[in-house]
């Protein structure tokens, strides 16, 4: 079948000209190896590397932002281009040439800063939304908890105000790079009295305020991408409420979309190309079973590629995320779990190998590893599959007594 063609109008050549010629003259071109189209596959596990990588992304943070590229679709005023998601969508095609990246940097440019816009006060904006798109801000998510994982809305870490400061009290985990952390997006419980989704606050904390311990988590891959933190009697002004007091969830749901987006459309960085040059490699093109997978593997990319566009023309169109952020996150949970297990049958007995002694260097054992942080990252396929159910199909919700009682009354733990 012929690869369909979308013309550009001249407006878009244009732009996309522009966007080349500074990448050019700004950045490398990535070299056409392995390393580069597995970047998740890094086998550097080196607190020192970490360090470096979440340098690198403050670098080119800036120098987006030094040179006029930074928040192309993000309001004028608050220091964005006020372009279309069409424009971002051209600028990152030609950037995913270049070996940059902005990774560390995910969190606070595509899910706090959109939340911020939609939610924040004339302050907050102001304050916070030229330092992410500078760079000088890096955001983690304080959302999870010991207790609270899927079932984000039974969190127990307490906020009590106390004249103009609430002061806070818990405990948060699986907290994606708290470490390098200037600022995180906390989720507390400010009101014991009501249902569980009605006492929920969402605050902006500075994580260098006494009281937050952050403790780096190893995971199986041998990185401390995740933290847990600990919040004791940490202080937090009212100025950093975002959206009203025991209104957090629905701000909350702002955010998760968008980061079931970036998810969605972000996936684990590795390419269909790279897999197939790895086929090729461990010369098993011609079996006829992997020839199928392959081909299925395929099939997965080029949905996630036109199910990104589809949300990205909604955005453009002004319309807001909806159930199609939930249907990319669960089909890129699917992806990383069928194609992580492609990868180790190719690799045959050679995947049982890792680091220096298996094929690359060991970085497609780290990609077939990391694939939980992907799967339970921003909801499970269990609740992407929930919330399809009920918000999407209609179907009836599972009995819940907990979301009507009063949050005092609930049986935990």
């Amino acid at each position: 079948m012929a690869k369909q063609v979308v013309e550009e109008s001249v407006e878009d050549a244009e732009f996309r000209a522009r966007a080349r010629a500074f990448l050019e003259g700004a950045a490398k071109r990535k070299v056409k190896n392995r390393e580069h189209e597995a970047n998740l596959g890094n086998t550097n596990t080196s607190h020192e590397a970490e360090v470096a990588y979440a340098q690198s992304c403050r670098d080119w943070q800036r120098t987006l932002h030094d040179n006029g590229w930074a928040g192309i679709t993000w309001p004028k005023e608050y220091g964005g281009l006020g372009l279309t998601q069409k424009h971002a969508r051209i600028f990152a095609q030609e950037e995913s040439k270049f070996a940059v990246s902005v990774g560390m940097l995910s969190v606070a440019l595509q899910m706090v800063g959109p939340t911020i816009i939609a939610h924040g006060t004339e302050y907050q904006k102001r304050e916070f939304l030229p330092k992410i798109l500078n760079g000088t801000h890096y955001w983690c998510q304080l959302y999870s908890e010991p207790g609270a994982g899927s079932d984000l809305a039974g969190l127990t870490t307490r906020a009590d105000l106390d004249g103009e400061e609430y002061v806070v009290n818990g405990q948060k985990v699986w907290n994606s790079g708290a470490q390098f952390a200037d600022m995180g997006i906390l989720l507390v419980r400010t009101n014991w009295d009501v249902p569980k989704h009605r006492g929920i606050s969402y605050f902006l904390v500075d994580m260098h305020t006494p009281g937050v311990e952050v403790r780096p988590l190893v995971q199986i891959t041998g990185h401390s991408h995740f933290n847990e933190t600990f919040l004791t009697d940490v202080r937090v002004p009212i100025a950093n409420v975002l959206g009203d007091i025991d209104d957090g969830w629905r701000v909350t749901q702002t955010t998760l979309m968008h980061e079931r987006s970036m998810i969605g459309s972000g996936g684990t960085g590795v390419t269909f190309g790279a897999i197939a040059d790895l086929a090729q490699r461990c010369g098993i093109t011609d079996d006829l079973v992997m020839r199928q997978e392959l081909a299925k593997s395929y099939t997965r990319f080029e949905l996630l590629k036109w199910l990104g566009g589809r949300a990205k023309a909604a955005a453009a169109a002004g319309n807001p995320l909806g159930p199609e952020s939930s249907v990319m996150k669960l089909l890129v949970s699917t992806r990383v779990e069928r194609d992580g297990d492609l990868l180790m049958a190719m690799e045959g007995a050679n995947a049982m190998l890792s680091n220096a002694d298996a094929p690359d260097g060991g970085s497609w054992q780290q990609i077939f590893l990391s694939q939980w942080a992907v799967r339970i990252g921003g909801g499970t396929e269990q609740v992407q599959r929930n919330v399809l159910g009920e918000r999407v199909l209609g179907l009836p919700g599972e009995p819940r007594p907990d979301k009507t009682l009063p949050f005092k009354d609930v049986a935990r733990n």
